[in-house]
């Protein structure tokens, strides 16, 4: 995979779509309440189009955020040495994929959630 892509909101959805060769740096932000559930936030510093113009996109309530972190900047290093472009795919038992499992089962959770609260 060469970008990190990622969509959010329920009425109004986002998707972003970042190359990560352009992604500067990762930031991993934890609190008490976070914490408490096994979640972090990962802030994403970005290059932007224009000279001295970067970007902000942060990801709220990862689990294991240090291992997705190490995940991505391994990956754009590959990128950035001009490895070849093709970056294995995580196998069915493989570790990353259940993190991504995980996410998508809390966003559904959320979604959920929110959802009966507006009823």
């Amino acid at each position: 995979t060469q970008t990190l892509r990622y969509r959010k909101g329920i009425l109004f959805q986002v998707e972003k779509t970042i190359p990560l060769e352009n992604i500067q740096d990762v930031t991993f932000i934890e609190g008490p309440v976070l914490k408490r559930f096994n979640l972090s936030i990962l802030k994403f510093e970005t290059a932007g189009q224009s000279a001295g113009q970067a970007h902000d996109m942060k990801l709220v309530g990862i689990e294991r955020a240090h291992d997705f972190r190490s995940q991505i900047l391994a990956r754009r290093e590959v990128l950035k040495r001009g490895a070849p472009h093709r970056v294995e795919t995580p196998a069915a038992g493989d570790e990353s994929l259940l993190v991504l499992k995980a996410i998508l089962l809390k966003l559904g959770e959320l979604e959920t959630l929110m959802k009966s609260r507006r009823e």
